[in-house]
């Protein structure tokens, strides 16, 4: 989720996994069965999903039990996580790891090939459906299950637009126009001092919460793609442009805002994921759109902000750790974490799979039939230091409208063509 994944991912935390070989084991077996160690996020709702999980499972296999801990605590889960595959005694499982961070690990020799196993890429294609190739590495091989996704789209709260003289029944955001024409009018009106605030600092994970959802809704493309960069593309520039002349007009302000504006009625509109739905529930009287496109055509794609399962090399006894991974991701304990949180799993036709979940939560639908068509960041060489690329020539010709877009966005394509080279 948005939240907890700022806190997680700074840079320093990721450059860590540029590092070091890893704790591989060549002696252990796919085979290997017997107790494990799994490690899951500290969100509370997770925390409960996962220790009903895990007591499901000990209860049935008391020769394989699993010790399930929150990841230790650290400046980021993910320095915690590159630490432990450094010193070879990572847990066989974290269910936590981001995409972005799996070519850091992979790298350092801390990541299992998941198709070492008979049913490996069998059972990864049957869940999770036609977003899997995203999640292959430059190998082919697949380092990472795609476990549950956060699929985003705007929310806007009905009371500022009708305060502005808006229709909050049919808000006008389709287009790159309407949002424009929609933003004017909000902070025109002063129903609210921004019309959208996202965060406007230069960490490299920012900009999967403003450029890279239009950016996606636009193109259905990645920020990556066959090594070659795409956000310099006019698509891509486009998109960049609409965030420019939001921060020129002072619609999204190029100053952080200590707190959570949306909420607090600062701004009236928010780029957010189904974890939104239970944060904001009654607090702000909400409805929610997805992200425009230049045109107002239904949208390419819309940013995942998924998170996968790992497993980690220390781990020897591999064969149980599989059936646990698959037992974590069948359809009955996807069933059950979308009960207690609302993300919605990485499993194909996920309406269908639970029919009875999305009559009575109608609002978690809209995100569902979004996470039909996600864009995940890249999986490719020095992930981290790609988006930090990006993000620092966003930062200085969009939020602060220094340069000219077009060529501070070529010059850094140029830089991350070289970085997906793995130079």
């Amino acid at each position: 989720m948005k939240k907890a994944l700022l806190a997680m991912l700074p840079v320093a935390a990721l450059a860590l996994s540029a590092c070091g070989s890893g704790g591989a084991d060549a002696g252990a077996s796919a085979d290997a069965r017997g107790p494990i160690t799994i490690w899951y996020s500290n969100n509370a709702q997770e925390v409960a999903w996962g220790k009903q999980m895990v007591a499901e499972w000990n209860a049935a296999h008391p020769k394989e039990k699993i010790t399930a801990q929150e990841i230790p605590a650290g400046k980021s889960s993910e320095e915690v996580i590159g630490a432990a595959i450094t010193a070879g005694n990572a847990p066989c499982l974290v269910l936590n790891t981001a995409p972005a961070a799996v070519p850091g690990f992979q790298k350092q020799g801390g990541l299992v090939a998941l198709d070492e196993f008979p049913d490996g890429r069998k059972y990864l294609q049957e869940r999770v459906g036609g977003t899997l190739s995203q999640y292959a590495s430059p190998d082919g091989k697949f380092y990472q299950m795609p476990w549950k996704s956060n699929p985003v789209m705007i929310f806007y709260n009905k009371d500022l637009f009708k305060k502005a003289g808006l229709d909050p029944a049919h808000p006008k955001l389709a287009s790159y126009q309407d949002f424009l024409r929609t933003s004017r009018k909000l902070v025109a009106a002063k129903a609210a001092k921004a019309a959208i605030w996202p965060a406007p600092t230069s960490q490299f994970y920012q900009s999967w919460f403003d450029y890279y959802p239009m950016f996606a809704a636009q193109t259905g493309k990645q920020l990556v793609e066959d090594g070659k960069a795409q956000f310099a593309s006019p698509e891509g520039i486009r998109s960049a442009q609409l965030w420019k002349t939001m921060y020129a007009e002072h619609l999204a302000p190029n100053e952080s805002y200590n707190g959570d504006a949306f909420a607090d009625g600062k701004a009236a509109m928010a780029t957010v994921g189904p974890w939104a739905v239970s944060v904001y529930g009654d607090k702000v009287k909400w409805g929610v759109v997805p992200v425009p496109t230049a045109d107002g055509s239904p949208g390419k794609g819309t940013f995942s902000d998924e998170k996968s399962i790992g497993m980690y090399t220390s781990c020897k006894n591999r064969g149980t750790a599989w059936d646990v991974l698959k037992f974590a991701t069948g359809k009955e304990q996807d069933g059950k974490l979308l009960e207690a949180t609302g993300q919605m799993p990485m499993r194909a036709g996920l309406t269908a799979a639970y029919p009875s979940y999305f009559a009575s939560h109608p609002a978690y639908k809209v995100f569902a039939e979004q996470a039909e068509h996600t864009v995940e960041a890249p999986n490719v060489p020095n992930s981290v230091e790609i988006w930090q690329t990006f993000r620092d020539a966003y930062t200085k010709a969009v939020i602060f409208g220094k340069g000219d877009l077009t060529a501070s966005l070529k010059g850094a394509a140029a830089t991350v063509d070289k970085l997906a080279e793995g130079q």
